[in-house]
This record gives structure tokens, sequence and C-alpha cells, in this order.
């Protein structure tokens, strides 16, 4: 098994520099031996577990003296990758370092079927809609299209007519208890109108009959005593008699 990149899955041919003398793929976890060549981590350790020496120049080695080239790591990191699901129709391409982010993600990535029983695998993309058809699921939308929800045990014996009659007798049976509460509300208050309409016209009347009361003692108050009338009336007498 290669220990690199595959050269295919490059947006564009990568320098040759980048390349590992042992696998011919683009350097992954790159190591540098003393002599200054560079291998795959994965490519040069079974190397030297069975000889200990450079595969390029020959020169003796060991493990302990080999380094991580992390400079160069992240170079490579920066290329320019095509997804792995280029062939199925994805036309994305990222940086090598980011392809494992683009992938959870990519809606042409395979899928497994949630459902238990399923062995179907389908793109990300269209995961949704085989759930809402797959015949393990347990519970799908009704396939001739009346909007039912159904599970295992009802498909066989769901009826699309039966349904959607059951479905129209509940809405209007919900239509009229609207209607019901709507005219009860309508009623009270047409009642607590007409109770406020005879309110204020007992508190009318009450306030006439109140001015009336306050009035009669006014117009007692400015008429004259009979008293005083009676000794004017004679005293005028008097003053014509002498």
């Amino acid at each position: 098994m290669s220990g690199g990149y595959d050269l295919n899955l490059f947006a564009s041919p990568p320098d040759c520099n980048f390349l590992c003398s042992v696998c011919h793929g683009v350097l992954k976890r790159p190591m540098r031996l003393p002599c200054s060549h560079i291998f795959c981590k994965k490519c040069i350790l079974p190397w030297l577990a069975r000889q200990k020496t450079c595969p390029c120049c020959r020169k003796e080695v060991t493990q302990k003296k080999m380094v991580h080239v992390n400079k160069l790591r992240k170079i490579i990191g920066r290329l320019e990758v095509k997804c792995k699901n280029a062939e199925a129709g994805c036309l994305v391409t990222c940086p090598l370092a980011h392809r494992k982010g683009h992938q959870d993600s990519c809606p042409f990535e395979l899928m497994a079927c949630p459902n238990e029983g399923c062995p179907s695998r389908v793109p990300r993309g269209n995961l949704a809609e085989h759930r809402q058809n797959c015949q393990h699921g347990a519970h799908q939308r009704c396939p001739l299209g009346c909007g039912a929800t159904l599970g295992p045990a009802e498909r066989a014996s769901h009826n699309c007519y039966r349904e959607l009659r059951e479905a129209w007798c509940q809405r209007q049976e919900r239509c009229r208890t609207l209607v019901l509460c709507l005219l009860q509300r309508i009623r009270k208050v047409y009642r607590s109108a007409n109770l406020i309409r005879r309110q204020l016209a007992q508190l009318g009347e009450f306030l006439e009959d109140d001015g009336l009361l306050l009035g009669a003692p006014q117009e007692e108050a400015e008429a004259p005593p009979e008293g005083s009338i009676g000794a004017e009336m004679w005293g005028a007498q008097g003053q014509a008699t002498l």
C-alpha cells in the first residue's frame, strides 16, 4: 500500500521535489534522513525495519536520526486537490489540508441509510429524499401523494380516499367549532352592549331627577315671604289716605 498521496488527487501535477522515492506518490508525513533524503513516514519505517540503509544513496541510517519535516508538510498541505468524489460529479477543489473538512459536507459523498436493515448507500444530497421513501424506514410518506405518514404496519392497509375523507371531516369539525365559538362571543358582546346601554339610560334619568330636586329649593329661596308683601301693601295704602 502506498504511503504517499496519489498523484491523480491533485488539481495540477505537483513538483517533483514533493515526491517520495519509495512509493512515487506525494510525500505524506515526510521524514528526513541524515543524508538529507526525504520519504513518507509510512514508506521509510518498513524499509528500515528490513535494512538499515537509505533507499537512495544506501548510506547506513537508524530511526533515531530521522526528523519530521513540518515545513515541507505545510507546503504540501497548501496544494490544491480535487474532491474524492470528482468522478461522481463534485467539481470542488480545495487545499489538501482542508480536504477532510470538505469531504464531511460534500453532497456527493456516499452515506449509509440510517434506517435499520437498509443496505443502500446514497449521496449525502439525496439522503433526505431516500429516507422518506426507504422501505426500511420507521415512517414514510404515502407514495401516492395524499400526505399521510405511514409506519411499516400501516402501509398494507392504507387507503388514500379514506385518509383524505377523514382529514376533511376533521377539518370541517374544527371549522364548525370555531364558528360556534365566534357566535358565542358575538352574543356575549351584544348582551354586554345592551346592558351598558340600559345602565347609561338609568344614569341619565337619575341625573335628571337629581337636577330637579336641586333646582326646587333655589326657586323657593328667590320667592319673597307673604308677610312682607302684605306689610308693604298696607304701608302704601296708609300713605295714600294721609
